[in-house]
């Protein structure tokens, strides 16, 4: 049976976003305060293959990923047999998922996250369409896939063909936007594109459907964001909406796991509620905020 106090440890299950689930090479569980319960993760880049060097990333990346493509056909079968222990209850036996109340223990979305950007998969596409597949097959119509992005690849070909697959399919689009202007975005996501590549990236896709902003702050040796870097990002959202982009939320969080930068920290619960509150206030976007869990 469940421990009864089971609960209390769900704030320390949000934390546990481990990417590895019994032999599975691709798709593992995790509770996301996010996705407000259950999310099945689907991992593109075992290669670690990413446009984003982020100073708070928790993929370990002084190890290269394996070589070698992903198999689609083995995904599958680890979604399937995953679906089928969610449904079952088994997969709800065992720490961290017992923690979770009952009713939470259903699969809020199927999310391509992992060790790197998912865009980067030149099969990309492909894959968005078997997960498609195999999320029908099991009756999970409410349940969303969400792809977790830098935002760097949305223009591509293969990836706009994924996009209109998930746009069939409850698909959700969440883009990865931690900075107003070039000196910060530099400093924390060490990226391979400018920021004007990931804000027209954005807008390309937000013209289409609504999307989410994820946003990341953080402190930097010991300091918070300033205001004017906190307003030159509601500039930036103001600028996606102008040219419109649609934008159904921003999510404002902070760091709950440990980082690739010692000197990265979190911020604490007060200073990212009066960062959302900013958001809300001056860019006139639904915010919801995340202390210290991802």
């Amino acid at each position: 049976m469940p421990d009864p106090n089971a609960a209390i440890n769900l704030p320390l299950a949000y934390r546990d976003h481990s990417r590895h689930w019994q032999n599975n090479l691709y798709v593992y569980p995790v509770i996301s305060r996010r996705s407000k319960g259950l999310s099945i993760g689907v991992n593109l880049n075992p290669d670690k293959a990413c446009n984003f060097d982020c100073i708070y990333c928790q993929v370990d990346r002084s190890t290269p990923g394996p070589a070698g493509g992903v198999e689609i056909s083995a995904l599958v079968a680890e979604l399937d047999a995953l679906l089928d222990a969610a449904a079952d209850l088994s997969l709800f036996r065992a720490p961290p998922f017992d923690a979770l109340p009952a009713d939470q223990r259903i699969v809020r979305d199927i999310a391509l996250s992992g060790d790197g950007e998912p865009t980067t998969y030149p099969q990309f596409d492909e894959a968005i369409d078997a997960i498609a597949k195999v999320k029908k097959r099991h009756g999970l119509d409410a349940a969303k896939i969400v792809l977790i992005t830098d935002a760097c690849y949305l223009t591509r070909p293969h990836v706009k063909r994924g996009l209109a697959i998930m746009d069939r399919n409850n698909g959700e689009i969440w883009a990865k936007l931690d900075a107003g202007t070039e000196e910060y975005y530099r400093l924390v996501n060490r990226p391979n594109y400018p920021l004007r590549h990931v804000i027209e990236n954005i807008i390309d896709a937000a013209r289409a459907r609504p999307v989410v902003i994820q946003s990341l702050w953080m402190k930097v040796h010991g300091s918070p964001p300033g205001e004017g870097e906190v307003a030159a990002f509601c500039d930036r959202l103001g600028e996606i909406v102008a040219a419109g982009g649609q934008i159904k939320l921003v999510q404002v969080y902070t760091i709950a796991r440990q980082t690739a930068e010692s000197y990265a920290t979190a911020l604490d619960s007060a200073a990212l509620e009066r960062i959302g509150a900013i958001v809300q206030t001056t860019a006139r976007l639904p915010v919801e905020t995340y202390a210290g869990v991802g």
